[in-house]
């Protein structure tokens, strides 16, 4: 509960402090009983008109209908074709999994905003941050691994430059939450640069792994394609179909130059752990006023009126008694 008085303190302090010592005197000094109790009456209604005039509200002090925050999550996405390793769970791709955890995710820390970068040949920005869980569950829930016509290799850095751009041009008041989700996997000959080039701006997150040691297959995207069903992608130097296997290193060294945790992910438990710490505290939108405050004064005016009506109606019975008593005398 909370307070916003109609008038300054010190002078509310000041008035009614004196109204009360006023009515408590005369109640003391009242020469009947009937005299006293309309004292005390008074002194309740003194201190139920100060009670209203604080204007007490039932919330903790934050807007009521607050949205958004100061949080930005950024979630950075593997989605070449080793995402498409079945390995996830029984059998299911590691997409799977990675959909599941970011609607999780999302949910976790509602109220702030989010953000959708994923990465294989190409790195897009999918979702600019925004204030909408729908509209990256609806992203997550579409996407799906490169087109493997398109495959030309993939390195885990490949999402740097872009994260460079973004978030030294992000608001440096907000807290800046990083996700980078994949397998770990570089199959280009360079080697990954260094996420610590982006370090200073990350104030939280994780890097989630998916995938196992054991591997698993991928089915091919063949994207606008329709004829047959889409097969396993093969090994060329053997014929069978390619394995595809977690670098848990890989993805620990990236955790290590951001200065987050790693996360290997599996079915069998949530990725609320990757949440842990994070608080978001809503604010009003920009240029949106709240709701207004559920104030509490009405319950106050409820016993105050009844006390007011009771003065009103002994008022009205004396006038009448001084009125019959003067036309008595004439």
């Amino acid at each position: 509960m909370t307070f916003h008085p109609v008038m300054p303190a010190v002078l509310m302090t000041i008035v009614f402090a004196a109204l009360l010592l006023f009515t408590i005197v005369q109640a003391v000094r009242a020469p009947t009983a009937k005299i006293r109790l309309h004292w005390i009456s008074r002194t309740v209604l003194v201190v139920l008109l100060g009670a209203m005039m604080l204007r007490p509200v039932a919330n903790d002090g934050k807007p009521v209908d607050a949205v958004g925050s100061d949080v930005d999550v950024y979630f950075v996405i593997d989605t070449t074709s080793s995402m498409a390793a079945e390995d996830w769970g029984d059998g299911k791709p590691r997409l799977d999994g990675v959909r599941a955890d970011v609607t999780e995710l999302a949910e976790t820390l509602a109220g702030a905003r989010y953000s959708v970068t994923t990465f294989d040949a190409a790195t897009v920005e999918r979702v600019p941050l925004t204030t909408d869980a729908g509209a990256i569950e609806q992203t997550v829930a579409a996407m799906t691994q490169e087109i493997t016509g398109y495959s030309s290799g993939s390195s885990i850095s490949a999402p740097l430059s872009h994260l460079k751009q973004t978030l030294a041009e992000a608001n440096p008041d907000h807290t800046t939450i990083l996700y980078y989700i994949g397998d770990g996997e570089q199959t280009v000959t360079e080697q990954p640069e260094s996420f610590a080039a982006i370090a200073e701006y990350v104030d939280g997150g994780a890097v989630l792994g998916y995938g196992t040691k054991d591997g698993g297959r991928m089915l091919e995207n063949r994207g606008l394609e329709t004829d047959g069903e889409p097969e396993y992608i093969t090994d060329p130097s053997t014929g069978e179909p390619a394995l595809s296997h977690i670098d848990d290193d890989a993805l620990q060294t990236i955790a290590t130059q951001l200065g987050v945790d790693y996360l290997h992910r599996d079915a069998s438990s949530s990725v609320a752990e990757a949440a842990s710490g994070i608080t978001v505290v809503p604010e009003s939108e920009a240029g949106q006023n709240p709701a207004p405050e559920p104030e509490l004064y009405w319950i106050l005016a409820i016993p105050f009126g009844a006390l007011l009506l009771f003065e009103l109606a002994s008022l009205v019975v004396d006038l009448r008694r001084l009125r019959t008593r003067g036309e008595m005398h004439s």
